[in-house]
């Protein structure tokens, strides 16, 4: 059975499956980089810069979280923080695997941080959904088009975390926009799926040889984006219950 998670009136619900994951990724261990990894240049460069982007401390995140007065939701963002690094790492190790290095940085990522950072945690949170919604159809891309094991199973590793860390988020926006009346919380998600759209457009575009190589075409990786931004606007404004864990 699928067990809902946030349905209680705290986050330690999600503060558990937090530690549970890390426990059972423990347990599992890494994937066998003595594999190697053979990988076209195109996924190559690709791979690359969304490691730029899974990279960072996330201080910022993690400060605005303390102070919105929910020690428990700091804690289980400071644990979702951990996984987003761990993709870093993940992605390092796959790159090396490779005989690829990583990047000290890339202007995507730095927009995106810029923009988060702008102004509360509710438009770090709204910023941070539109790298996550971009993330699952990359990630999955990578998992189901790669021709290389080493890559796929690594990218099922990330894919399966983004698809944790979505109804998270959904849960936290939602009541941050809840005491706004309806035409005001629908407004913000609107904004919201128009900088998705742009951010799939460059990613299509940035991406493109990549996606090409996983047998993706652009136009058909931007539709999927905007396809399920639907559901995520309604779960966060409020006109759809909150997807299932």
């Amino acid at each position: 059975m699928i067990k809902t998670i946030g349905t209680t009136n705290g986050y330690e619900d999600w503060v558990d499956d937090f530690t549970a994951e890390r426990a059972r990724r423990d347990a599992l261990g890494d994937p066998d980089w003595t594999r190697g990894a053979r990988l076209p240049a195109a996924l190559i460069r690709s791979v690359q810069r969304f490691q730029v982007g899974e990279d960072g401390d996330g201080a910022q995140l993690k400060a605005k979280a303390r102070r919105a007065g929910d020690p428990v939701y700091g804690e289980a963002v400071a644990l979702f923080v951990a996984e987003e690094q761990n993709h870093a790492r993940l992605l390092a190790l796959l790159l090396a695997a490779a005989d690829a290095p990583t990047l000290p940085g890339h202007w995507t990522d730095t927009a995106f941080v810029r923009l988060r950072r702008l102004l509360g945690l509710r438009t770090e949170l709204l910023v941070l959904m539109v790298a996550e919604a971009v993330a699952l159809h990359y990630y999955r891309a990578l998992r189901d088009g790669s021709p290389d094991p080493l890559t796929a199973e690594v990218a099922a590793r990330i894919l399966a975390d983004e698809q944790r860390h979505v109804p998270f988020h959904c849960r936290r926006l939602r009541e941050s926009l809840a005491p706004f009346p309806p035409p005001a919380r629908r407004a913000a998600t609107l904004v919201w799926q128009s900088l998705l759209t742009a951010a799939a457009l460059t990613v299509a575009h940035d991406h493109g040889p990549a996606l090409r190589a996983l047998g993706l075409r652009r136009t058909a990786f931007v539709r999927a984006v905007l396809r399920d931004s639907g559901p995520m606007a309604a779960a966060m404004d409020g006109r759809a219950p909150l997807p299932d864990h």
